[in-house]
């Protein structure tokens, strides 16, 4: 399966995300913050990065530009609770595939992520 770097500063959400794709075989590595997310990119490689938008410090958009910039093949996915940090990330199509709104289910979750991994594959 896929190795997954799942960022998001909410523990119960990173927590409950982790869990999920587990279920799948999927290698998870979680971080809370952007700044954490890019030491763990230069450390190891990963199949897809899921990132939280609104983060403090560096947030999901900010992060998804340079791992695009420094991992192009890399494959993005956004998670937002709030519409207007969904409407920034649309901006972004040419690098991120896909945005997830919160609160989202198991399933929803899983369906997305593993669609992404299995066309890199």
């Amino acid at each position: 399966m896929a190795r997954i770097l799942v960022v998001d500063d909410e523990p119960d959400v990173r927590m409950y995300v982790e869990r999920a794709l587990r279920l799948d075989g999927h290698d998870v590595i979680s971080t809370f913050d952007g700044f954490m997310a890019l030491s763990a990119l230069r450390e190891s490689s990963f199949d897809l990065l899921l990132t939280d938008i609104a983060m403090p410090g560096m947030d999901g958009i900010t992060l998804s530009l340079q791992t695009e910039r420094d991992y192009p093949n890399m494959k993005i996915l956004l998670m937002t609770g709030y519409a207007h940090e969904r409407q920034r990330a649309h901006n972004l199509d040419v690098l991120v595939h896909e945005v997830m709104s919160k609160p989202f289910d198991i399933e929803t979750l899983r369906a997305r992520v593993n669609a992404l991994v299995q066309h890199t594959e």
